[in-house]
């Protein structure tokens, strides 16, 4: 990915994204009846709308490139499609949404330093935005106040893992930051976008002993989970949060991994795509279209798109809430 090709300048526009859609026990029906989500099974978990990696990749459904996959687009284009002077082998963003019919497991990622060593992969730092939640609805975020690293091990060898978690009640709107070393859960009746590095390295320290539909468990990883655990404050995460700067309410996170803005249009919006980082455009609701060179994308809820860097100066038009993610 690091090869540097000459753009054709017909290939800069917005790209639509075809998502790979995944199914676990623990997923909904609300992507496939409201967010026009499409897959062979009945519930759809997570829907992977901005993924370039081995085995998952997402799809161009539109214009002089349809029918490529993104990773091919990249290739073909050169990296300056993602950002000026890309220095990696591996795309830097995973977005997805994720329909928790009932709650996740108690989990945990590790930073890049342990991810790498152990996993040949990055670690994972993550923002959540709740697009609903049902009345009541839950998430792990973090350990109880004044809890250390060895109670929790010491709950976790006790059976008493739920003892040591801080649970708190969620709205549709808000937005809850990750970082690595941060244990956390999505909780029962709750859809969120989610936007992470490009990792799949999750460490389960707690499963509700729920099983498969083959009977098994699920794999837990908890001496690694322990490894990488951290007691951070609230204080501690918003300033990782927004360790590149805040410029407002719109911005809901800005970090060494990715800035994340939510724009509420309403009429006409004018952005840009400099050579600087491409954009993930992801439609919570509503109706817009995207005009670019005199054409129009419509950009319905639940649609993501793909503006590649150096694709210039485009506007938005009509009625809807987008969340908008560079690096």
């Amino acid at each position: 990915m690091k090869e540097q090709v000459n753009i054709l300048n017909n290939n800069l526009y917005p790209l639509k994204l075809i998502p790979v859609s995944k199914e676990t026990i623990w997923g909904g029906d609300r992507l496939k009846k409201s967010y026009n989500k499409k897959a062979d099974f009945e519930n759809i978990a997570e829907s992977w709308e901005l993924c370039v990696r081995p085995k998952e990749m997402s799809m161009i459904a539109n214009g002089e490139c349809k029918g490529q996959s993104l990773g091919d687009y990249i290739k073909s284009n050169g990296t300056s499609v993602i950002c000026e002077n890309f220095n990696s082998d591996r795309f830097p963003l995973l977005i997805k949404f994720i329909d928790a019919r009932d709650r996740l497991s108690i989990q945990v990622h590790p930073d890049d330093e342990y991810g790498l060593k152990n996993e040949n992969e990055f670690g994972k730092t993550e923002m959540w935005y709740i697009v609903e939640a049902d009345e009541g609805a839950q998430l792990v975020y973090g350990l109880k106040q004044g809890c250390t690293v060895e109670d929790f091990r010491k709950a976790v060898d006790a059976g008493e893992t739920e003892s040591m978690l801080n649970f708190v009640n969620i709205h549709a709107g808000e937005t809850y930051f990750i970082p690595s070393g941060l244990v956390h859960a999505i909780g029962a009746g709750i859809l969120i976008a989610e936007i992470q590095q490009n990792s799949d390295v999750t460490y389960r320290v707690y499963d509700y002993n729920r099983r498969q539909a083959d009977g098994t468990l699920r794999q837990l990883h908890t001496e690694k989970a322990l490894d990488v655990i951290k007691p951070l404050t609230s204080d501690e995460i918003e300033k990782i949060r927004f360790s590149k700067g805040n410029s407002g309410n719109d911005t809901l996170a800005n970090c060494d991994y990715f800035k994340v803005k939510r724009l509420n249009i309403d009429g006409k919006t004018e952005l840009s795509a400099d050579k600087k980082t491409f954009q993930s455009l992801l439609c919570m609701s509503g109706n817009a279209k995207i005009n670019f060179g005199g054409n129009d994308y419509e950009i319905n809820k639940g649609d993501s798109y793909y503006i590649p860097a150096g694709m210039g100066a485009y506007s938005i038009s009509g009625k809807a809430e987008i969340i908008v993610s560079e690096v």
